[in-house]
């Protein structure tokens, strides 16, 4: 039997669920803990013993190099990149950690502490920036640019040369046109499609149901 490497995850909600799902599957890192809020030490998410807050990060990352950030992003990347600078000062390890379900081609770039999610695929000549959640059945085309931060919600099909900015969040079934940009900290809501490029800070809503 292999050894597996140990991991944190930092951030203990429902996306460490997530998380959790994936790193299993993937079978590299043995889960040692989360960190979370003060409420939530002492808890159990999926069997995984909720270990301490970020007060104790001086502590806990002494035997523990490996971190995945495992909060979710959708109205602000601003926890997730506080964070990924925060850990980055104890010189942390960020793994990128990817679904073995998910397709990732061989001529594509992931950045560190990146998470590929179930079903996701990302095509020949895509890169992907740090501390990126690319979620589950995600479709990352050919020769698309994702910045840090960003989350690319489940189902979303990002057609070929496109870039996005750092900080952006594309909600969920959202479909984005060829060769636009999307520029820094936009937020685009569930099932929107995007035909044209966005400035920074765009915010277009959800679709009403």
């Amino acid at each position: 039997m292999l050894d597996l490497e140990p991991i944190l995850l930092v951030g203990a909600g429902g996306h460490a669920k997530s998380c959790i799902d994936v790193i299993e599957q993937e079978g590299r890192f043995s889960i040692e803990g989360l960190i979370g809020l003060e409420n939530e030490v002492g808890n159990q998410i999926l069997g995984y013993p909720v270990v301490g807050t970020d007060k104790n990060f001086p502590t806990l990352l002494q035997n523990n190099k490996n971190i995945l950030i495992t909060i979710g992003q959708i109205k602000s990347p601003e926890l997730r990149i506080n964070l990924y600078e925060q850990l980055k000062k104890y010189n942390c390890n960020f793994p990128t950690v990817v679904s073995p379900s998910a397709y990732i081609s061989k001529h594509a770039v992931l950045g560190e502490g990146t998470i590929v999610m179930h079903g996701a695929i990302i095509n020949a000549g895509a890169v992907v920036g740090d501390n990126c959640i690319i979620n589950s059945q995600a479709l990352i085309e050919h020769d698309v640019t994702i910045s840090a931060h960003c989350h690319i919600a489940t189902a979303v099909a990002i057609n070929g040369g496109v870039n996005i900015g750092q900080g952006t969040f594309i909600g969920s079934n959202s479909s984005i046109r060829q060769n636009i940009s999307i520029e820094e900290n936009s937020l685009i809501g569930m099932g929107q499609q995007v035909l044209s490029d966005c400035t920074a800070g765009t915010q277009i809503p959800k679709l009403k149901g």
